[in-house]
C-alpha cells in the first residue's frame, strides 16, 4: 500500500473459517495466515510469522485513512470499514462453508464517495518458501507448485508485478466488487468463481442456524455467542476432530522459543470442548467427536495417543521452518508438535469425563465406545503411578503431577459410577476398578498435599501451588469446602494472580503471560464457593483480555495489555463459555455429585 504498515499484533487479527481451515485478517485488510486446504496443511499465506513475503493478501484502499470492524452479529463474517477523506467502502470477508468450496471471499462495498483500491495477492506456498508458477488470462490468475493450486477471481484486469498479482479498482457509492480466491488441485481444472453475494448468504445462515440453537439466557449473551461460534469454527467438519488453534508458533513470551504448533486436535482441549458444547446445548458436535475417536484408536485402543492430526491420523513430527524469522522475530517456527509422544496421564480423565457427560444427555455408548472405554481404563490402571509431562507438557524430566494423577483418578470414578459404560466389561473387573479408584484417591491425598502448608502442591513433593489444581473441585476430586481445597485456592490467589489474571508461574526467566483459561477456572471455583462478586471480578478480567472482535489467544500479557501465544485458542474460549454457564448455574457435566 501506500504507506508502511504499522507492527502487528496479535489482537490485530480476525477469525475467518469455513470448518476445515481458518484464515486470519489483519485489520488493514492483509490476510496473513491461511492453510489449504486444512488446518494442519502447509499455509499459503505465511507472512504472521514472516514478512509479506512469505505470502499475503493485501486488499485495502491506496490512501490513508481509518478503519474500525465487526463481525456481522452471529456470524463468521468479517466486515472492516475504511473512512478517507474521499470515501468510505466496506470491505467483507468470508469463507463460505460449503463442502469442496475451498474459497475465500472479499467483497467490497462502496458507501460514500469514491475509494480506489488495490488488492496484491502474493502466493508462496510451503509455509512461505516457495514461489508458484503464475499464469493470468484478463480477470483470472492461477497460481500452482507441486500439488496445489490457487486461482484468484477478480472484478478487472490482473497484472503481474514482482512476485505479487495486483489489481486496481475504484468504488463509489452504491457500487461492489467481489474477489474469489479458490484452492484446488495442480492436476485438475482449476475451480470457477462463486457467486458472492449467494455465497454470502448461505454463509450467514450457516453460521446465525448453529447459534440459534443456543437458547440458555446468561449475563453475557455476545460475549458466549462469540465465544461458541469460535470453537465451531475449529471443528473439523469432514471428521468431528476438534483443533486447539488454528495457528503455530505464535509466542507465548517475547525473546522465548515457547513456540508450539497447535493445528491438532489433543484429547484434552477437544474432551474439554465436547464437555461445554454439550452444556451449551450442542449434542451433535459430542457425537461426532465420540465417531472421530473410535476411528483414531482403531484396533488398538491402548495405543490412543495425546493428539492426533484433524482426520485421526497420528504423524505430527516436530520440524522448524528455519526461512520464517517468526512472529515479531521470535524464533523458532514448528511444525508438527513433539509433544504428541508425551505420556500425559490428565488426557484420560478428561476423555471419561466428556464420555460420561454425552452419556448423561442421551448419546448412548456403542458397543465399540465400550469396548475402547474397558481398554483405557485398563491401560490408566497400568500407568497411573508412573510420572508423566503433565497439562503444561513441560519439556523436561516427568513428574508425579498431582493434576494428572487426579484426571487420572477422574476417568476411573467416571467409569465406575455410570453403569451404561460397563458392557464390554465383567462384575469383577468393574469391583476391581472400585478400589482401584479409591486406592489413587488415598495417595493423591496423601503425596499430593504439602504438610505444612495444607495445600495441594503442582507435584509429588513440591511444596508449590499451580492454577491445573483448580480443576481439583470442577472435576469432583473433592468439595469446594474441603479445607485443602479452599486452602489452595487462596494460595493460587495469593501466589499466581496478577492485576486479576491467574498465571502458570511467578518466578523463572522467561515471564510468560496470564495462561486465560485459568481465570474462567478461577471464577467457576469462587462462585462455587459462593464468593460471587470476586467471580464476576474474575470473570469480567477475561473479558477483557478479548480483542474488539471478541477473541481469545492462549495467554494475555497484564504488563502491556496484549494477548500472547496462538490464536484464537480454544480452550480460552470453552473456559469463557463453561464460567458463563455455571453463573447460570447450567455448568453441571464435569464432576456433578463425584467425590462426595
Amino acid at each position: 500500500m501506500s504507506v508502511s504498515a504499522p507492527m502487528k499484533f496479535i489482537e490485530d487479527y480476525g477469525l475467518i473459517g469455513d470448518g476445515q481451515t481458518a484464515a486470519l485478517v489483519h485489520r488493514d485488510g492483509s490476510i496473513d495466515w491461511l492453510c489449504w486446504p486444512r488446518f494442519d496443511s502447509d499455509a499459503c499465506f505465511a507472512a504472521l510469522l514472516g514478512t509479506n513475503s512469505h505470502g499475503c493478501w493485501r486488499l485495502a484502499p491506496v490512501e490513508a485513512g481509518t478503519s474500525s470492524r465487526r463481525y456481522r452479529e452471529d456470524t463468521l463474517v468479517l466486515e472492516t470499514d475504511f473512512e478517507l477523506t474521499t470515501g468510505h467502502v466496506r470491505l467483507i470477508d468470508f469463507m463460505p462453508v460449503e463442502d469442496g468450496a475451498f474459497a475465500v471471499v472479499r467483497i467490497v462495498r462502496g458507501l460514500e464517495g469514491k475509494v480506489r483500491l488495490r488488492s496484491e495477492l502474493d502466493l508462496r506456498f510451503d509455509y512461505g518458501s516457495l514461489r508458484p508458477a503464475i499464469e493470468i488470462d484478463r480477470d483470472r490468475a492461477v497460481g500452482f507448485v507441486g500439488p496445489d493450486l490457487v486461482v484468484l477471481h477478480a472484478p478487472g484486469q490482473l497484472s503481474q508485478r514482482g512476485s505479487c498479482i495486483v489489481a486496481e479498482a475504484e468504488v463509489s457509492q452504491g457500487e461492489e466488487i467481489a474477489f474469489c480466491l479458490r484452492y484446488g488441485s495442480s492436476t485438475a481444472t482449476p475451480p470457477p468463481q462463486i457467486a458472492a453475494n449467494a455465497a454470502l448468504q448461505a454463509t450467514e445462515k450457516y453460521w446465525r442456524n448453529w447459534i440459534g440453537k443456543f437458547a440458555i439466557e446468561t449475563r453475557w449473551p455476545e460475549a458466549v455467542r462469540r465465544s461458541l461460534l469460535t470453537l465451531k469454527a475449529m471443528i473439523f467438519r469432514s471428521t468431528g476432530g476438534i483443533i486447539a488453534a488454528p495457528t503455530t508458533s505464535l509466542p507465548e513470551a517475547p525473546a522465548s522459543d515457547l513456540n508450539w504448533d497447535y493445528r491438532y486436535c489433543w484429547l484434552r482441549d477437544a474432551a474439554f470442548t465436547t464437555s461445554a458444547l454439550i452444556d451449551a446445548g450442542y449434542h451433535d458436535e459430542a457425537k461426532a467427536f465420540r465417531d472421530w475417536l473410535l476411528r483414531a484408536a482403531g484396533g488398538e485402543p491402548d495405543k490412543i495417543r495425546i493428539m492426533y492430526r484433524v482426520d485421526g491420523s497420528r504423524r505430527l513430527e516436530e520440524w522448524i521452518a528455519s526461512w520464517l524469522p517468526g512472529f515479531r522475530g521470535t524464533k523458532p517456527v514448528r511444525i508438527g508438535n513433539a509433544a504428541a509422544a508425551q505420556r500425559q496421564l490428565d488426557v484420560y480423565g478428561e476423555l471419561l469425563d466428556s464420555v460420561a457427560a454425552a452419556a448423561k444427555v442421551g448419546i448412548a455408548p456403542t458397543e465399540l465406545e465400550g469396548i475402547l472405554i474397558a481398554s483405557v481404563i485398563g491401560h490408566v490402571e497400568r500407568i497411573w503411578d508412573q510420572p508423566d509431562h503433565g497439562l503444561w507438557e513441560v519439556r523436561g524430566d516427568p513428574q508425579h503431577y498431582t493434576y494428572s494423577k487426579v484426571s487420572a483418578w477422574a476417568a476411573v470414578d467416571r467409569f465406575v459410577r455410570r453403569a451404561d459404560l460397563h458392557h464390554a466389561a465383567d462384575e469383577t473387573f468393574v469391583e476391581g476398578m472400585v478400589e482401584l479408584r479409591n486406592r489413587m484417591h488415598r495417595e493423591i491425598c496423601e503425596k499430593g498435599v504439602d504438610r505444612q502448608r495444607g495445600t495441594f502442591v503442582a507435584y509429588y513433593g513440591s511444596d508449590e501451588v499451580d492454577p491445573s489444581l483448580l480443576n481439583l473441585p470442577l472435576m469432583g476430586f473433592l468439595p469446594i469446602a474441603d479445607r485443602r481445597i479452599e486452602r489452595t485456592i487462596a494460595a493460587i490467589e495469593r501466589e499466581l494472580v496478577r492485576k486479576g489474571y491467574v498465571h502458570r508461574k511467578m518466578s523463572g526467566k522467561i515471564r510468560q503471560g496470564a495462561f486465560l483459561a485459568c481465570s474462567g477456572w478461577l471464577a467457576e471455583c469462587q462462585l462455587m464457593q459462593g464468593r460471587r462478586a470476586e467471580a464476576e471480578e474474575s470473570f469480567e478480567h477475561l473479558l477483557r483480555a478479548r480483542n474488539d472482535l471478541g477473541l481469545l489467544a492462549e495467554e494475555f500479557s497484564v504488563q502491556d495489555g496484549r494477548l500472547a501465544g496462538n490464536f484464537p485458542q480454544g480452550l480460552s474460549h470453552l473456559a469463557l463459555v463453561r464460567a458463563a454457564l455455571r453463573f447460570e448455574n447450567r455448568a453441571s457435566n464435569r464432576g456433578d455429585d463425584h467425590g462426595k
